[in-house]
């Protein structure tokens, strides 16, 4: 589990929250690495302000900012399995296919009848 605060407060900014600017994109970043086992960000292309970075990997990474991360204030937590749901629904309401393993791995969502 990623611990926020033994990140290094990255240069572009520090982790502020309530918007979504530089250090909470790079917080996104290493929860969504981790949390899919894509490991080190940057390397993966899901990294803030690194190149080459994957299209879907930093859309992802700005969309789960704007939906999560600006809605919370100082001191939170958020579980592995939440950012995974998270994740699979983006992916699904974009028809992407091509799912990484902790996301393929995930049973099947239940229909509420």
């Amino acid at each position: 589990m990623t611990v926020l605060r033994e990140l290094a407060e990255p240069e572009v900014g520090g982790f502020g929250w309530g918007y979504n600017g530089g250090g909470t994109s790079a917080a996104a970043a290493a929860i969504l690495a981790d949390a899919l086992d894509l490991g080190d960000p940057d390397k993966c292309g899901i990294g803030y302000a690194t190149y080459p970075e994957d299209e879907v990997l930093a859309q992802l990474r700005e969309d789960f900012c704007d939906d999560v991360l600006s809605q919370l204030c100082d001191q939170w937590r958020v579980r592995r399995g939440v950012v995974l749901r998270w994740s699979l629904a983006w992916c699904l309401q974009r028809g992407i296919d091509e799912l990484p393993a902790a996301l393929r791995e995930l049973p099947p969502l239940q229909s509420q009848s």
